[in-house]
């Protein structure tokens, strides 16, 4: 995030959200104009990608809705849009604006 630019007073990191009557925290939540931009779910280096990391980081985009979902496990990274329900996969982050 130091390297996009992102300025680290529009981080909030392991942010409480609530799923239902779960409370759950989120790793990191990056915003942009005050609204929630980018969600990301980091895995320790050993823990794979899985389906299971994808569905955890789409039940915080429930109650979240950010523009953007990041997983990383350190090793591998992946990045996806949202918009109006759908994903796309995303080469690189934006750089903050």
């Amino acid at each position: 995030m130091k390297v996009l630019h992102y300025p680290p007073s529009l981080m909030a990191v392991e942010k409480e959200i609530r799923l239902g009557e779960l409370k759950k925290r989120m790793d990191i939540l990056v915003y942009q104009n005050s609204q929630p931009f980018i969600l990301i779910e980091c895995k320790e280096q050993d823990t794979p990608l899985s389906e299971q990391t994808i569905q955890q980081i789409l039940s915080y985009q429930t109650v979240v809705q950010s523009g953007i979902l990041v997983i990383s496990n350190g090793h591998d990274t992946k990045a996806f849009s949202i918009q109006d329900q759908r994903s796309k996969a995303l080469d690189c982050l934006p750089f903050f604006q």
